[in-house]
């Protein structure tokens, strides 16, 4: 059964309607109830705040690292393990084909279902994981293979097991190697992405988000309950810390959003995937036209221009 949101219940009334309509064969009502339903949800998304946009991020529906995985690779075949502790289920690594290409993906995962999610320890990523992400994507430059790496975290996981294997020292190994690795990366944030958590597979010759994903240095709850001890505060909190993509996209911190369908990536997920496939391939032709020496300079530049400022 679909997850509808509080502000979808009109959507989720009229969608009903139209399943009714299709059991009787009526098919004048389906037409009818399909232009009601296209009005509807260009009023309902059309004008959405940031708390609301934060919904959808985190929506149980939402397609995952793995679902565009299956949805934009052939011949995939799973990397596991960082040859130092064990396999870390919230990242996966995949190399195989996307169209023409040929491509490592990496992604986190939260899992569905308690035992998919426990199993995925909720898509919070232990030192192990970034590790595995870094052996991954070393494989890729050894091989020439470009990288697209998928954010989708609440956060890396503040467990005591994860910072007595180090890992801070993990996130920032991540993001010192990152920024030299001679293959062209891209990364995308396809649902949440939470502070370090997100970072360590952020660096990339280009980082973009899908419509309704956000990206933040806290969450809002945790913010809410920093600054004001009050869990009610969460959607002032989610308006001030700026973590849509068209804030982030005038602050000069992403490069693009992806356009994912009006209604959400949750309710048309094959249209998503190709969206992003298609970012993914487009991107990788113009950064392969770069001298390695250029793509350097340009990640460089793009790297060193986040947070300047002018006294």
């Amino acid at each position: 059964m679909a997850t509808y949101l509080d502000f979808e219940n009109k959507i989720e009334k009229i969608q009903e309607a139209i399943v009714s309509a299709h059991a009787i064969a009526n098919l004048d009502a389906v037409e009818k109830y399909q232009k009601e339903l296209g009005k509807e949800v260009e009023k309902t998304f059309g004008s959405l705040n940031d708390y609301q946009k934060l919904q959808l991020a985190r929506h149980a529906d939402r397609p995952y690292a793995l679902d565009y995985i299956k949805l934009i690779m052939d011949d995939a075949y799973e990397i596991h393990g960082d040859r130092a502790f064990r396999d870390d289920p919230a990242i996966l690594c995949y190399i195989g084909w996307i169209g023409d290409q040929k491509a490592m993906v990496i992604g986190e995962q939260k899992g569905r279902g308690v035992k998919n999610k426990i199993k995925r320890n909720f898509g919070m990523p232990n030192p192990e994981g970034y590790r595995k992400a870094l052996r991954a994507v070393k494989m890729a430059e050894k091989f020439d293979i470009p990288v697209l790496m998928l954010i989708d975290t609440p956060g890396a996981y503040p467990g005591l097991g994860a910072e007595e294997r180090g890992q801070s020292e993990a996130i920032a190994r991540n993001l010192f190697e990152f920024a030299s690795m001679k293959v062209p990366m891209i990364s995308v944030v396809i649902g949440e992405g939470g502070s370090g958590g997100a970072l360590a597979i952020g660096v990339a010759d280009k980082l973009a988000m899908m419509r309704y994903s956000v990206f933040a240095v806290i969450s809002p709850e945790g913010c809410s309950a920093i600054l004001w001890n009050d869990p009610s505060k969460v959607e002032t909190a989610t308006k001030a810390l700026k973590i849509t993509p068209n804030d982030l996209l005038e602050h000069k911190l992403i490069d693009d959003i992806l356009d994912e369908p009006l209604i959400g990536a949750h309710r048309d997920k094959e249209t998503a995937a190709m969206v992003l496939k298609k970012y993914f391939l487009d991107n990788v032709q113009t950064l392969k036209e770069l001298t390695v020496d250029e793509l350097l300079d340009q990640r460089y530049k793009r790297l060193t221009s986040v947070g300047a400022f002018s006294e």
